[in-house]
């Protein structure tokens, strides 16, 4: 039997012990859309290969919850397409399944009698569901694999942290021993099965919800893209400390596409920054957005049930959001006017048409953006609602812990403080356009929002 690795094993836990089946060990890929530098796949192998058994990746293709628009189908199915000629090349076949999820694996698994199941990790509702009703369905054992912490989400902390000052210092204390290179994916000795059918990547998009959110021209899906990327931001993060909040710079590292897909490893890029020539205050900023900032809304999502609605907010902001639910609103949008960019600010017309064009949100601006939201609507509630449908929507890393818990932070003060009190506001931090003035040359961002993408 072949020796096991405890760097690949640590990352793991298991979910449901169970009877073990005849044939290959069995990858839910879900989160993690890559070959290279993936926890859960070389957890699966590595079981695979002391099993002496083939190795298979399964994708489920639920467009309802997975790939609501066409902008996020087009996105993942194009990765997907790659990653499926990629894995092919390791002998690990690849299947694409269609239909509602949990019945749609559990036929996979009976028809290939299934070993086991190895899964990616995911804090968020709807794959912690899915995974509550595989563990009732199925017979087989079930293990969960952390890919997109570099420390996983349940070692990090056991419970709802406060905040990034918090976590923060449990992270540094784990970090020397878990931002680690990666082991090698082998070509898998074992044959499994003839890989699936090839992804037809027009016909299974047009099959999204809303087709009204439009592919992206100015973006390329896939893991070499993901890895050309890297290559290039890690010569582009030198004035990161002193420009990130200034949207007319470009100093983000315009990554979150590619992590929040998992076409990129978090890990890696943490990697490659660590090692890189960029100075000592550049790598710390950005490190601790990327590691800190991230798995603290990761943290958020997994131990707050409520982590897309009020109840989910601190106490001290509930109390004082309650106490201004009656102030009058100067202005109040319903959903579609917000979503058409109908206000009457035109800086918060052109982040919306931003997010909608361009499918992404400088992160100041997103802060602003939904705070907005909060002062023109009729209360907590509907601005959450709001700003998640509208986020989920047009941004193409939404549907992400770190846009609930960023959303949580900026109407419900989530990992944040107590300010001075002000109508509709209450004890919420406020921002408004004069603030981003000072910050940035509005009028350049408004101009550069509304010109042609591609």
């Amino acid at each position: 039997m072949q020796k096991r690795n405890d760097d690949i094993d640590r990352r793991s836990r298991v979910i449901k012990k169970g009877r073990r089946g005849d044939g290959p060990v069995v990858y839910w890929m879900s989160r993690e859309q890559r070959l290279a530098d993936n926890w859960a796949l070389l957890w699966a192998q590595q079981e695979a290969l002391s099993r002496e058994r083939g190795l298979q990746v399964i994708y489920c293709y639920d467009p309802l919850h997975c790939c609501p628009t066409l902008r996020h189908a087009s996105f993942v199915l194009q990765g997907l397409a790659e990653l499926q000629q990629r894995l092919s090349s390791y002998n690990i076949g690849f299947f694409l399944l269609e239909g509602e999820p949990v019945e749609s694996i559990a036929s996979h698994l009976g028809q290939h009698d299934c070993h086991l199941l190895a899964t990616d990790f995911s804090p968020l509702r709807n794959k912690r569901r899915l995974l509550e009703q595989l563990c009732e369905r199925l017979a087989l054992p079930i293990c969960e694999i952390d890919s997109h912490n570099i420390i996983p989400a349940w070692v990090v902390s056991g419970k709802k942290e406060y905040g990034a000052y918090t976590i923060r210092p449990k992270i540094n204390r784990l970090l020397p021993d878990y931002l680690t290179d990666f082991p090698e994916l082998r070509t898998h000795p074992y044959q499994a099965a003839s890989a699936g059918k090839p992804i037809a990547v027009s016909r299974l998009a047009a099959r999204a919800e809303n087709l009204s959110a439009a592919e992206l021209c100015w973006l390329t899906s896939g893991e070499t893209a993901a890895q050309r990327a890297m290559s290039t931001v890690l010569h582009s993060l030198e004035d990161y400390a002193q420009n990130r909040n200034d949207p007319t710079k470009d100093a983000q590292s315009g990554m979150s596409p590619y992590l929040h897909f998992g076409q990129l490893a978090p890990q890696r890029l943490a990697w490659e920054v660590s090692h890189s020539s960029l100075s000592q205050e550049a790598r710390e900023c950005y490190l601790e957005e990327l590691i800190v900032r991230r798995e603290l809304a990761d943290n958020f999502c997994l131990y707050e049930p409520s982590y897309d609605s009020f109840a989910g907010f601190p106490d001290w902001a509930r109390k004082s959001l309650d106490e201004h639910r009656d102030d009058i609103r100067d202005y109040r949008y319903s959903l579609e006017e917000f979503e058409q960019a109908q206000t009457h600010e035109l800086l918060w017309n052109s982040c919306q048409l931003d997010l909608v064009r361009r499918g992404k949100l400088h992160g100041y601006l997103r802060m602003y953006w939904a705070k907005k939201i909060l002062e023109w609507s009729a209360g907590p509630e509907e601005a959450l609602t709001y700003a998640i449908a509208l986020n989920d929507t047009y941004s193409i890393d939404g549907s992400d812990p770190n846009g609930y818990a960023g959303i949580a932070w900026a109407i419900g003060g989530v990992h944040d403080r107590a300010w001075r009190e002000r109508s509709v506001y209450g004890k919420i931090r406020y921002m408004n356009e004069a603030g981003c003035r000072r910050k940035f040359d509005v009028d350049r961002y408004v101009e550069k929002a509304n010109m042609p993408l591609c």
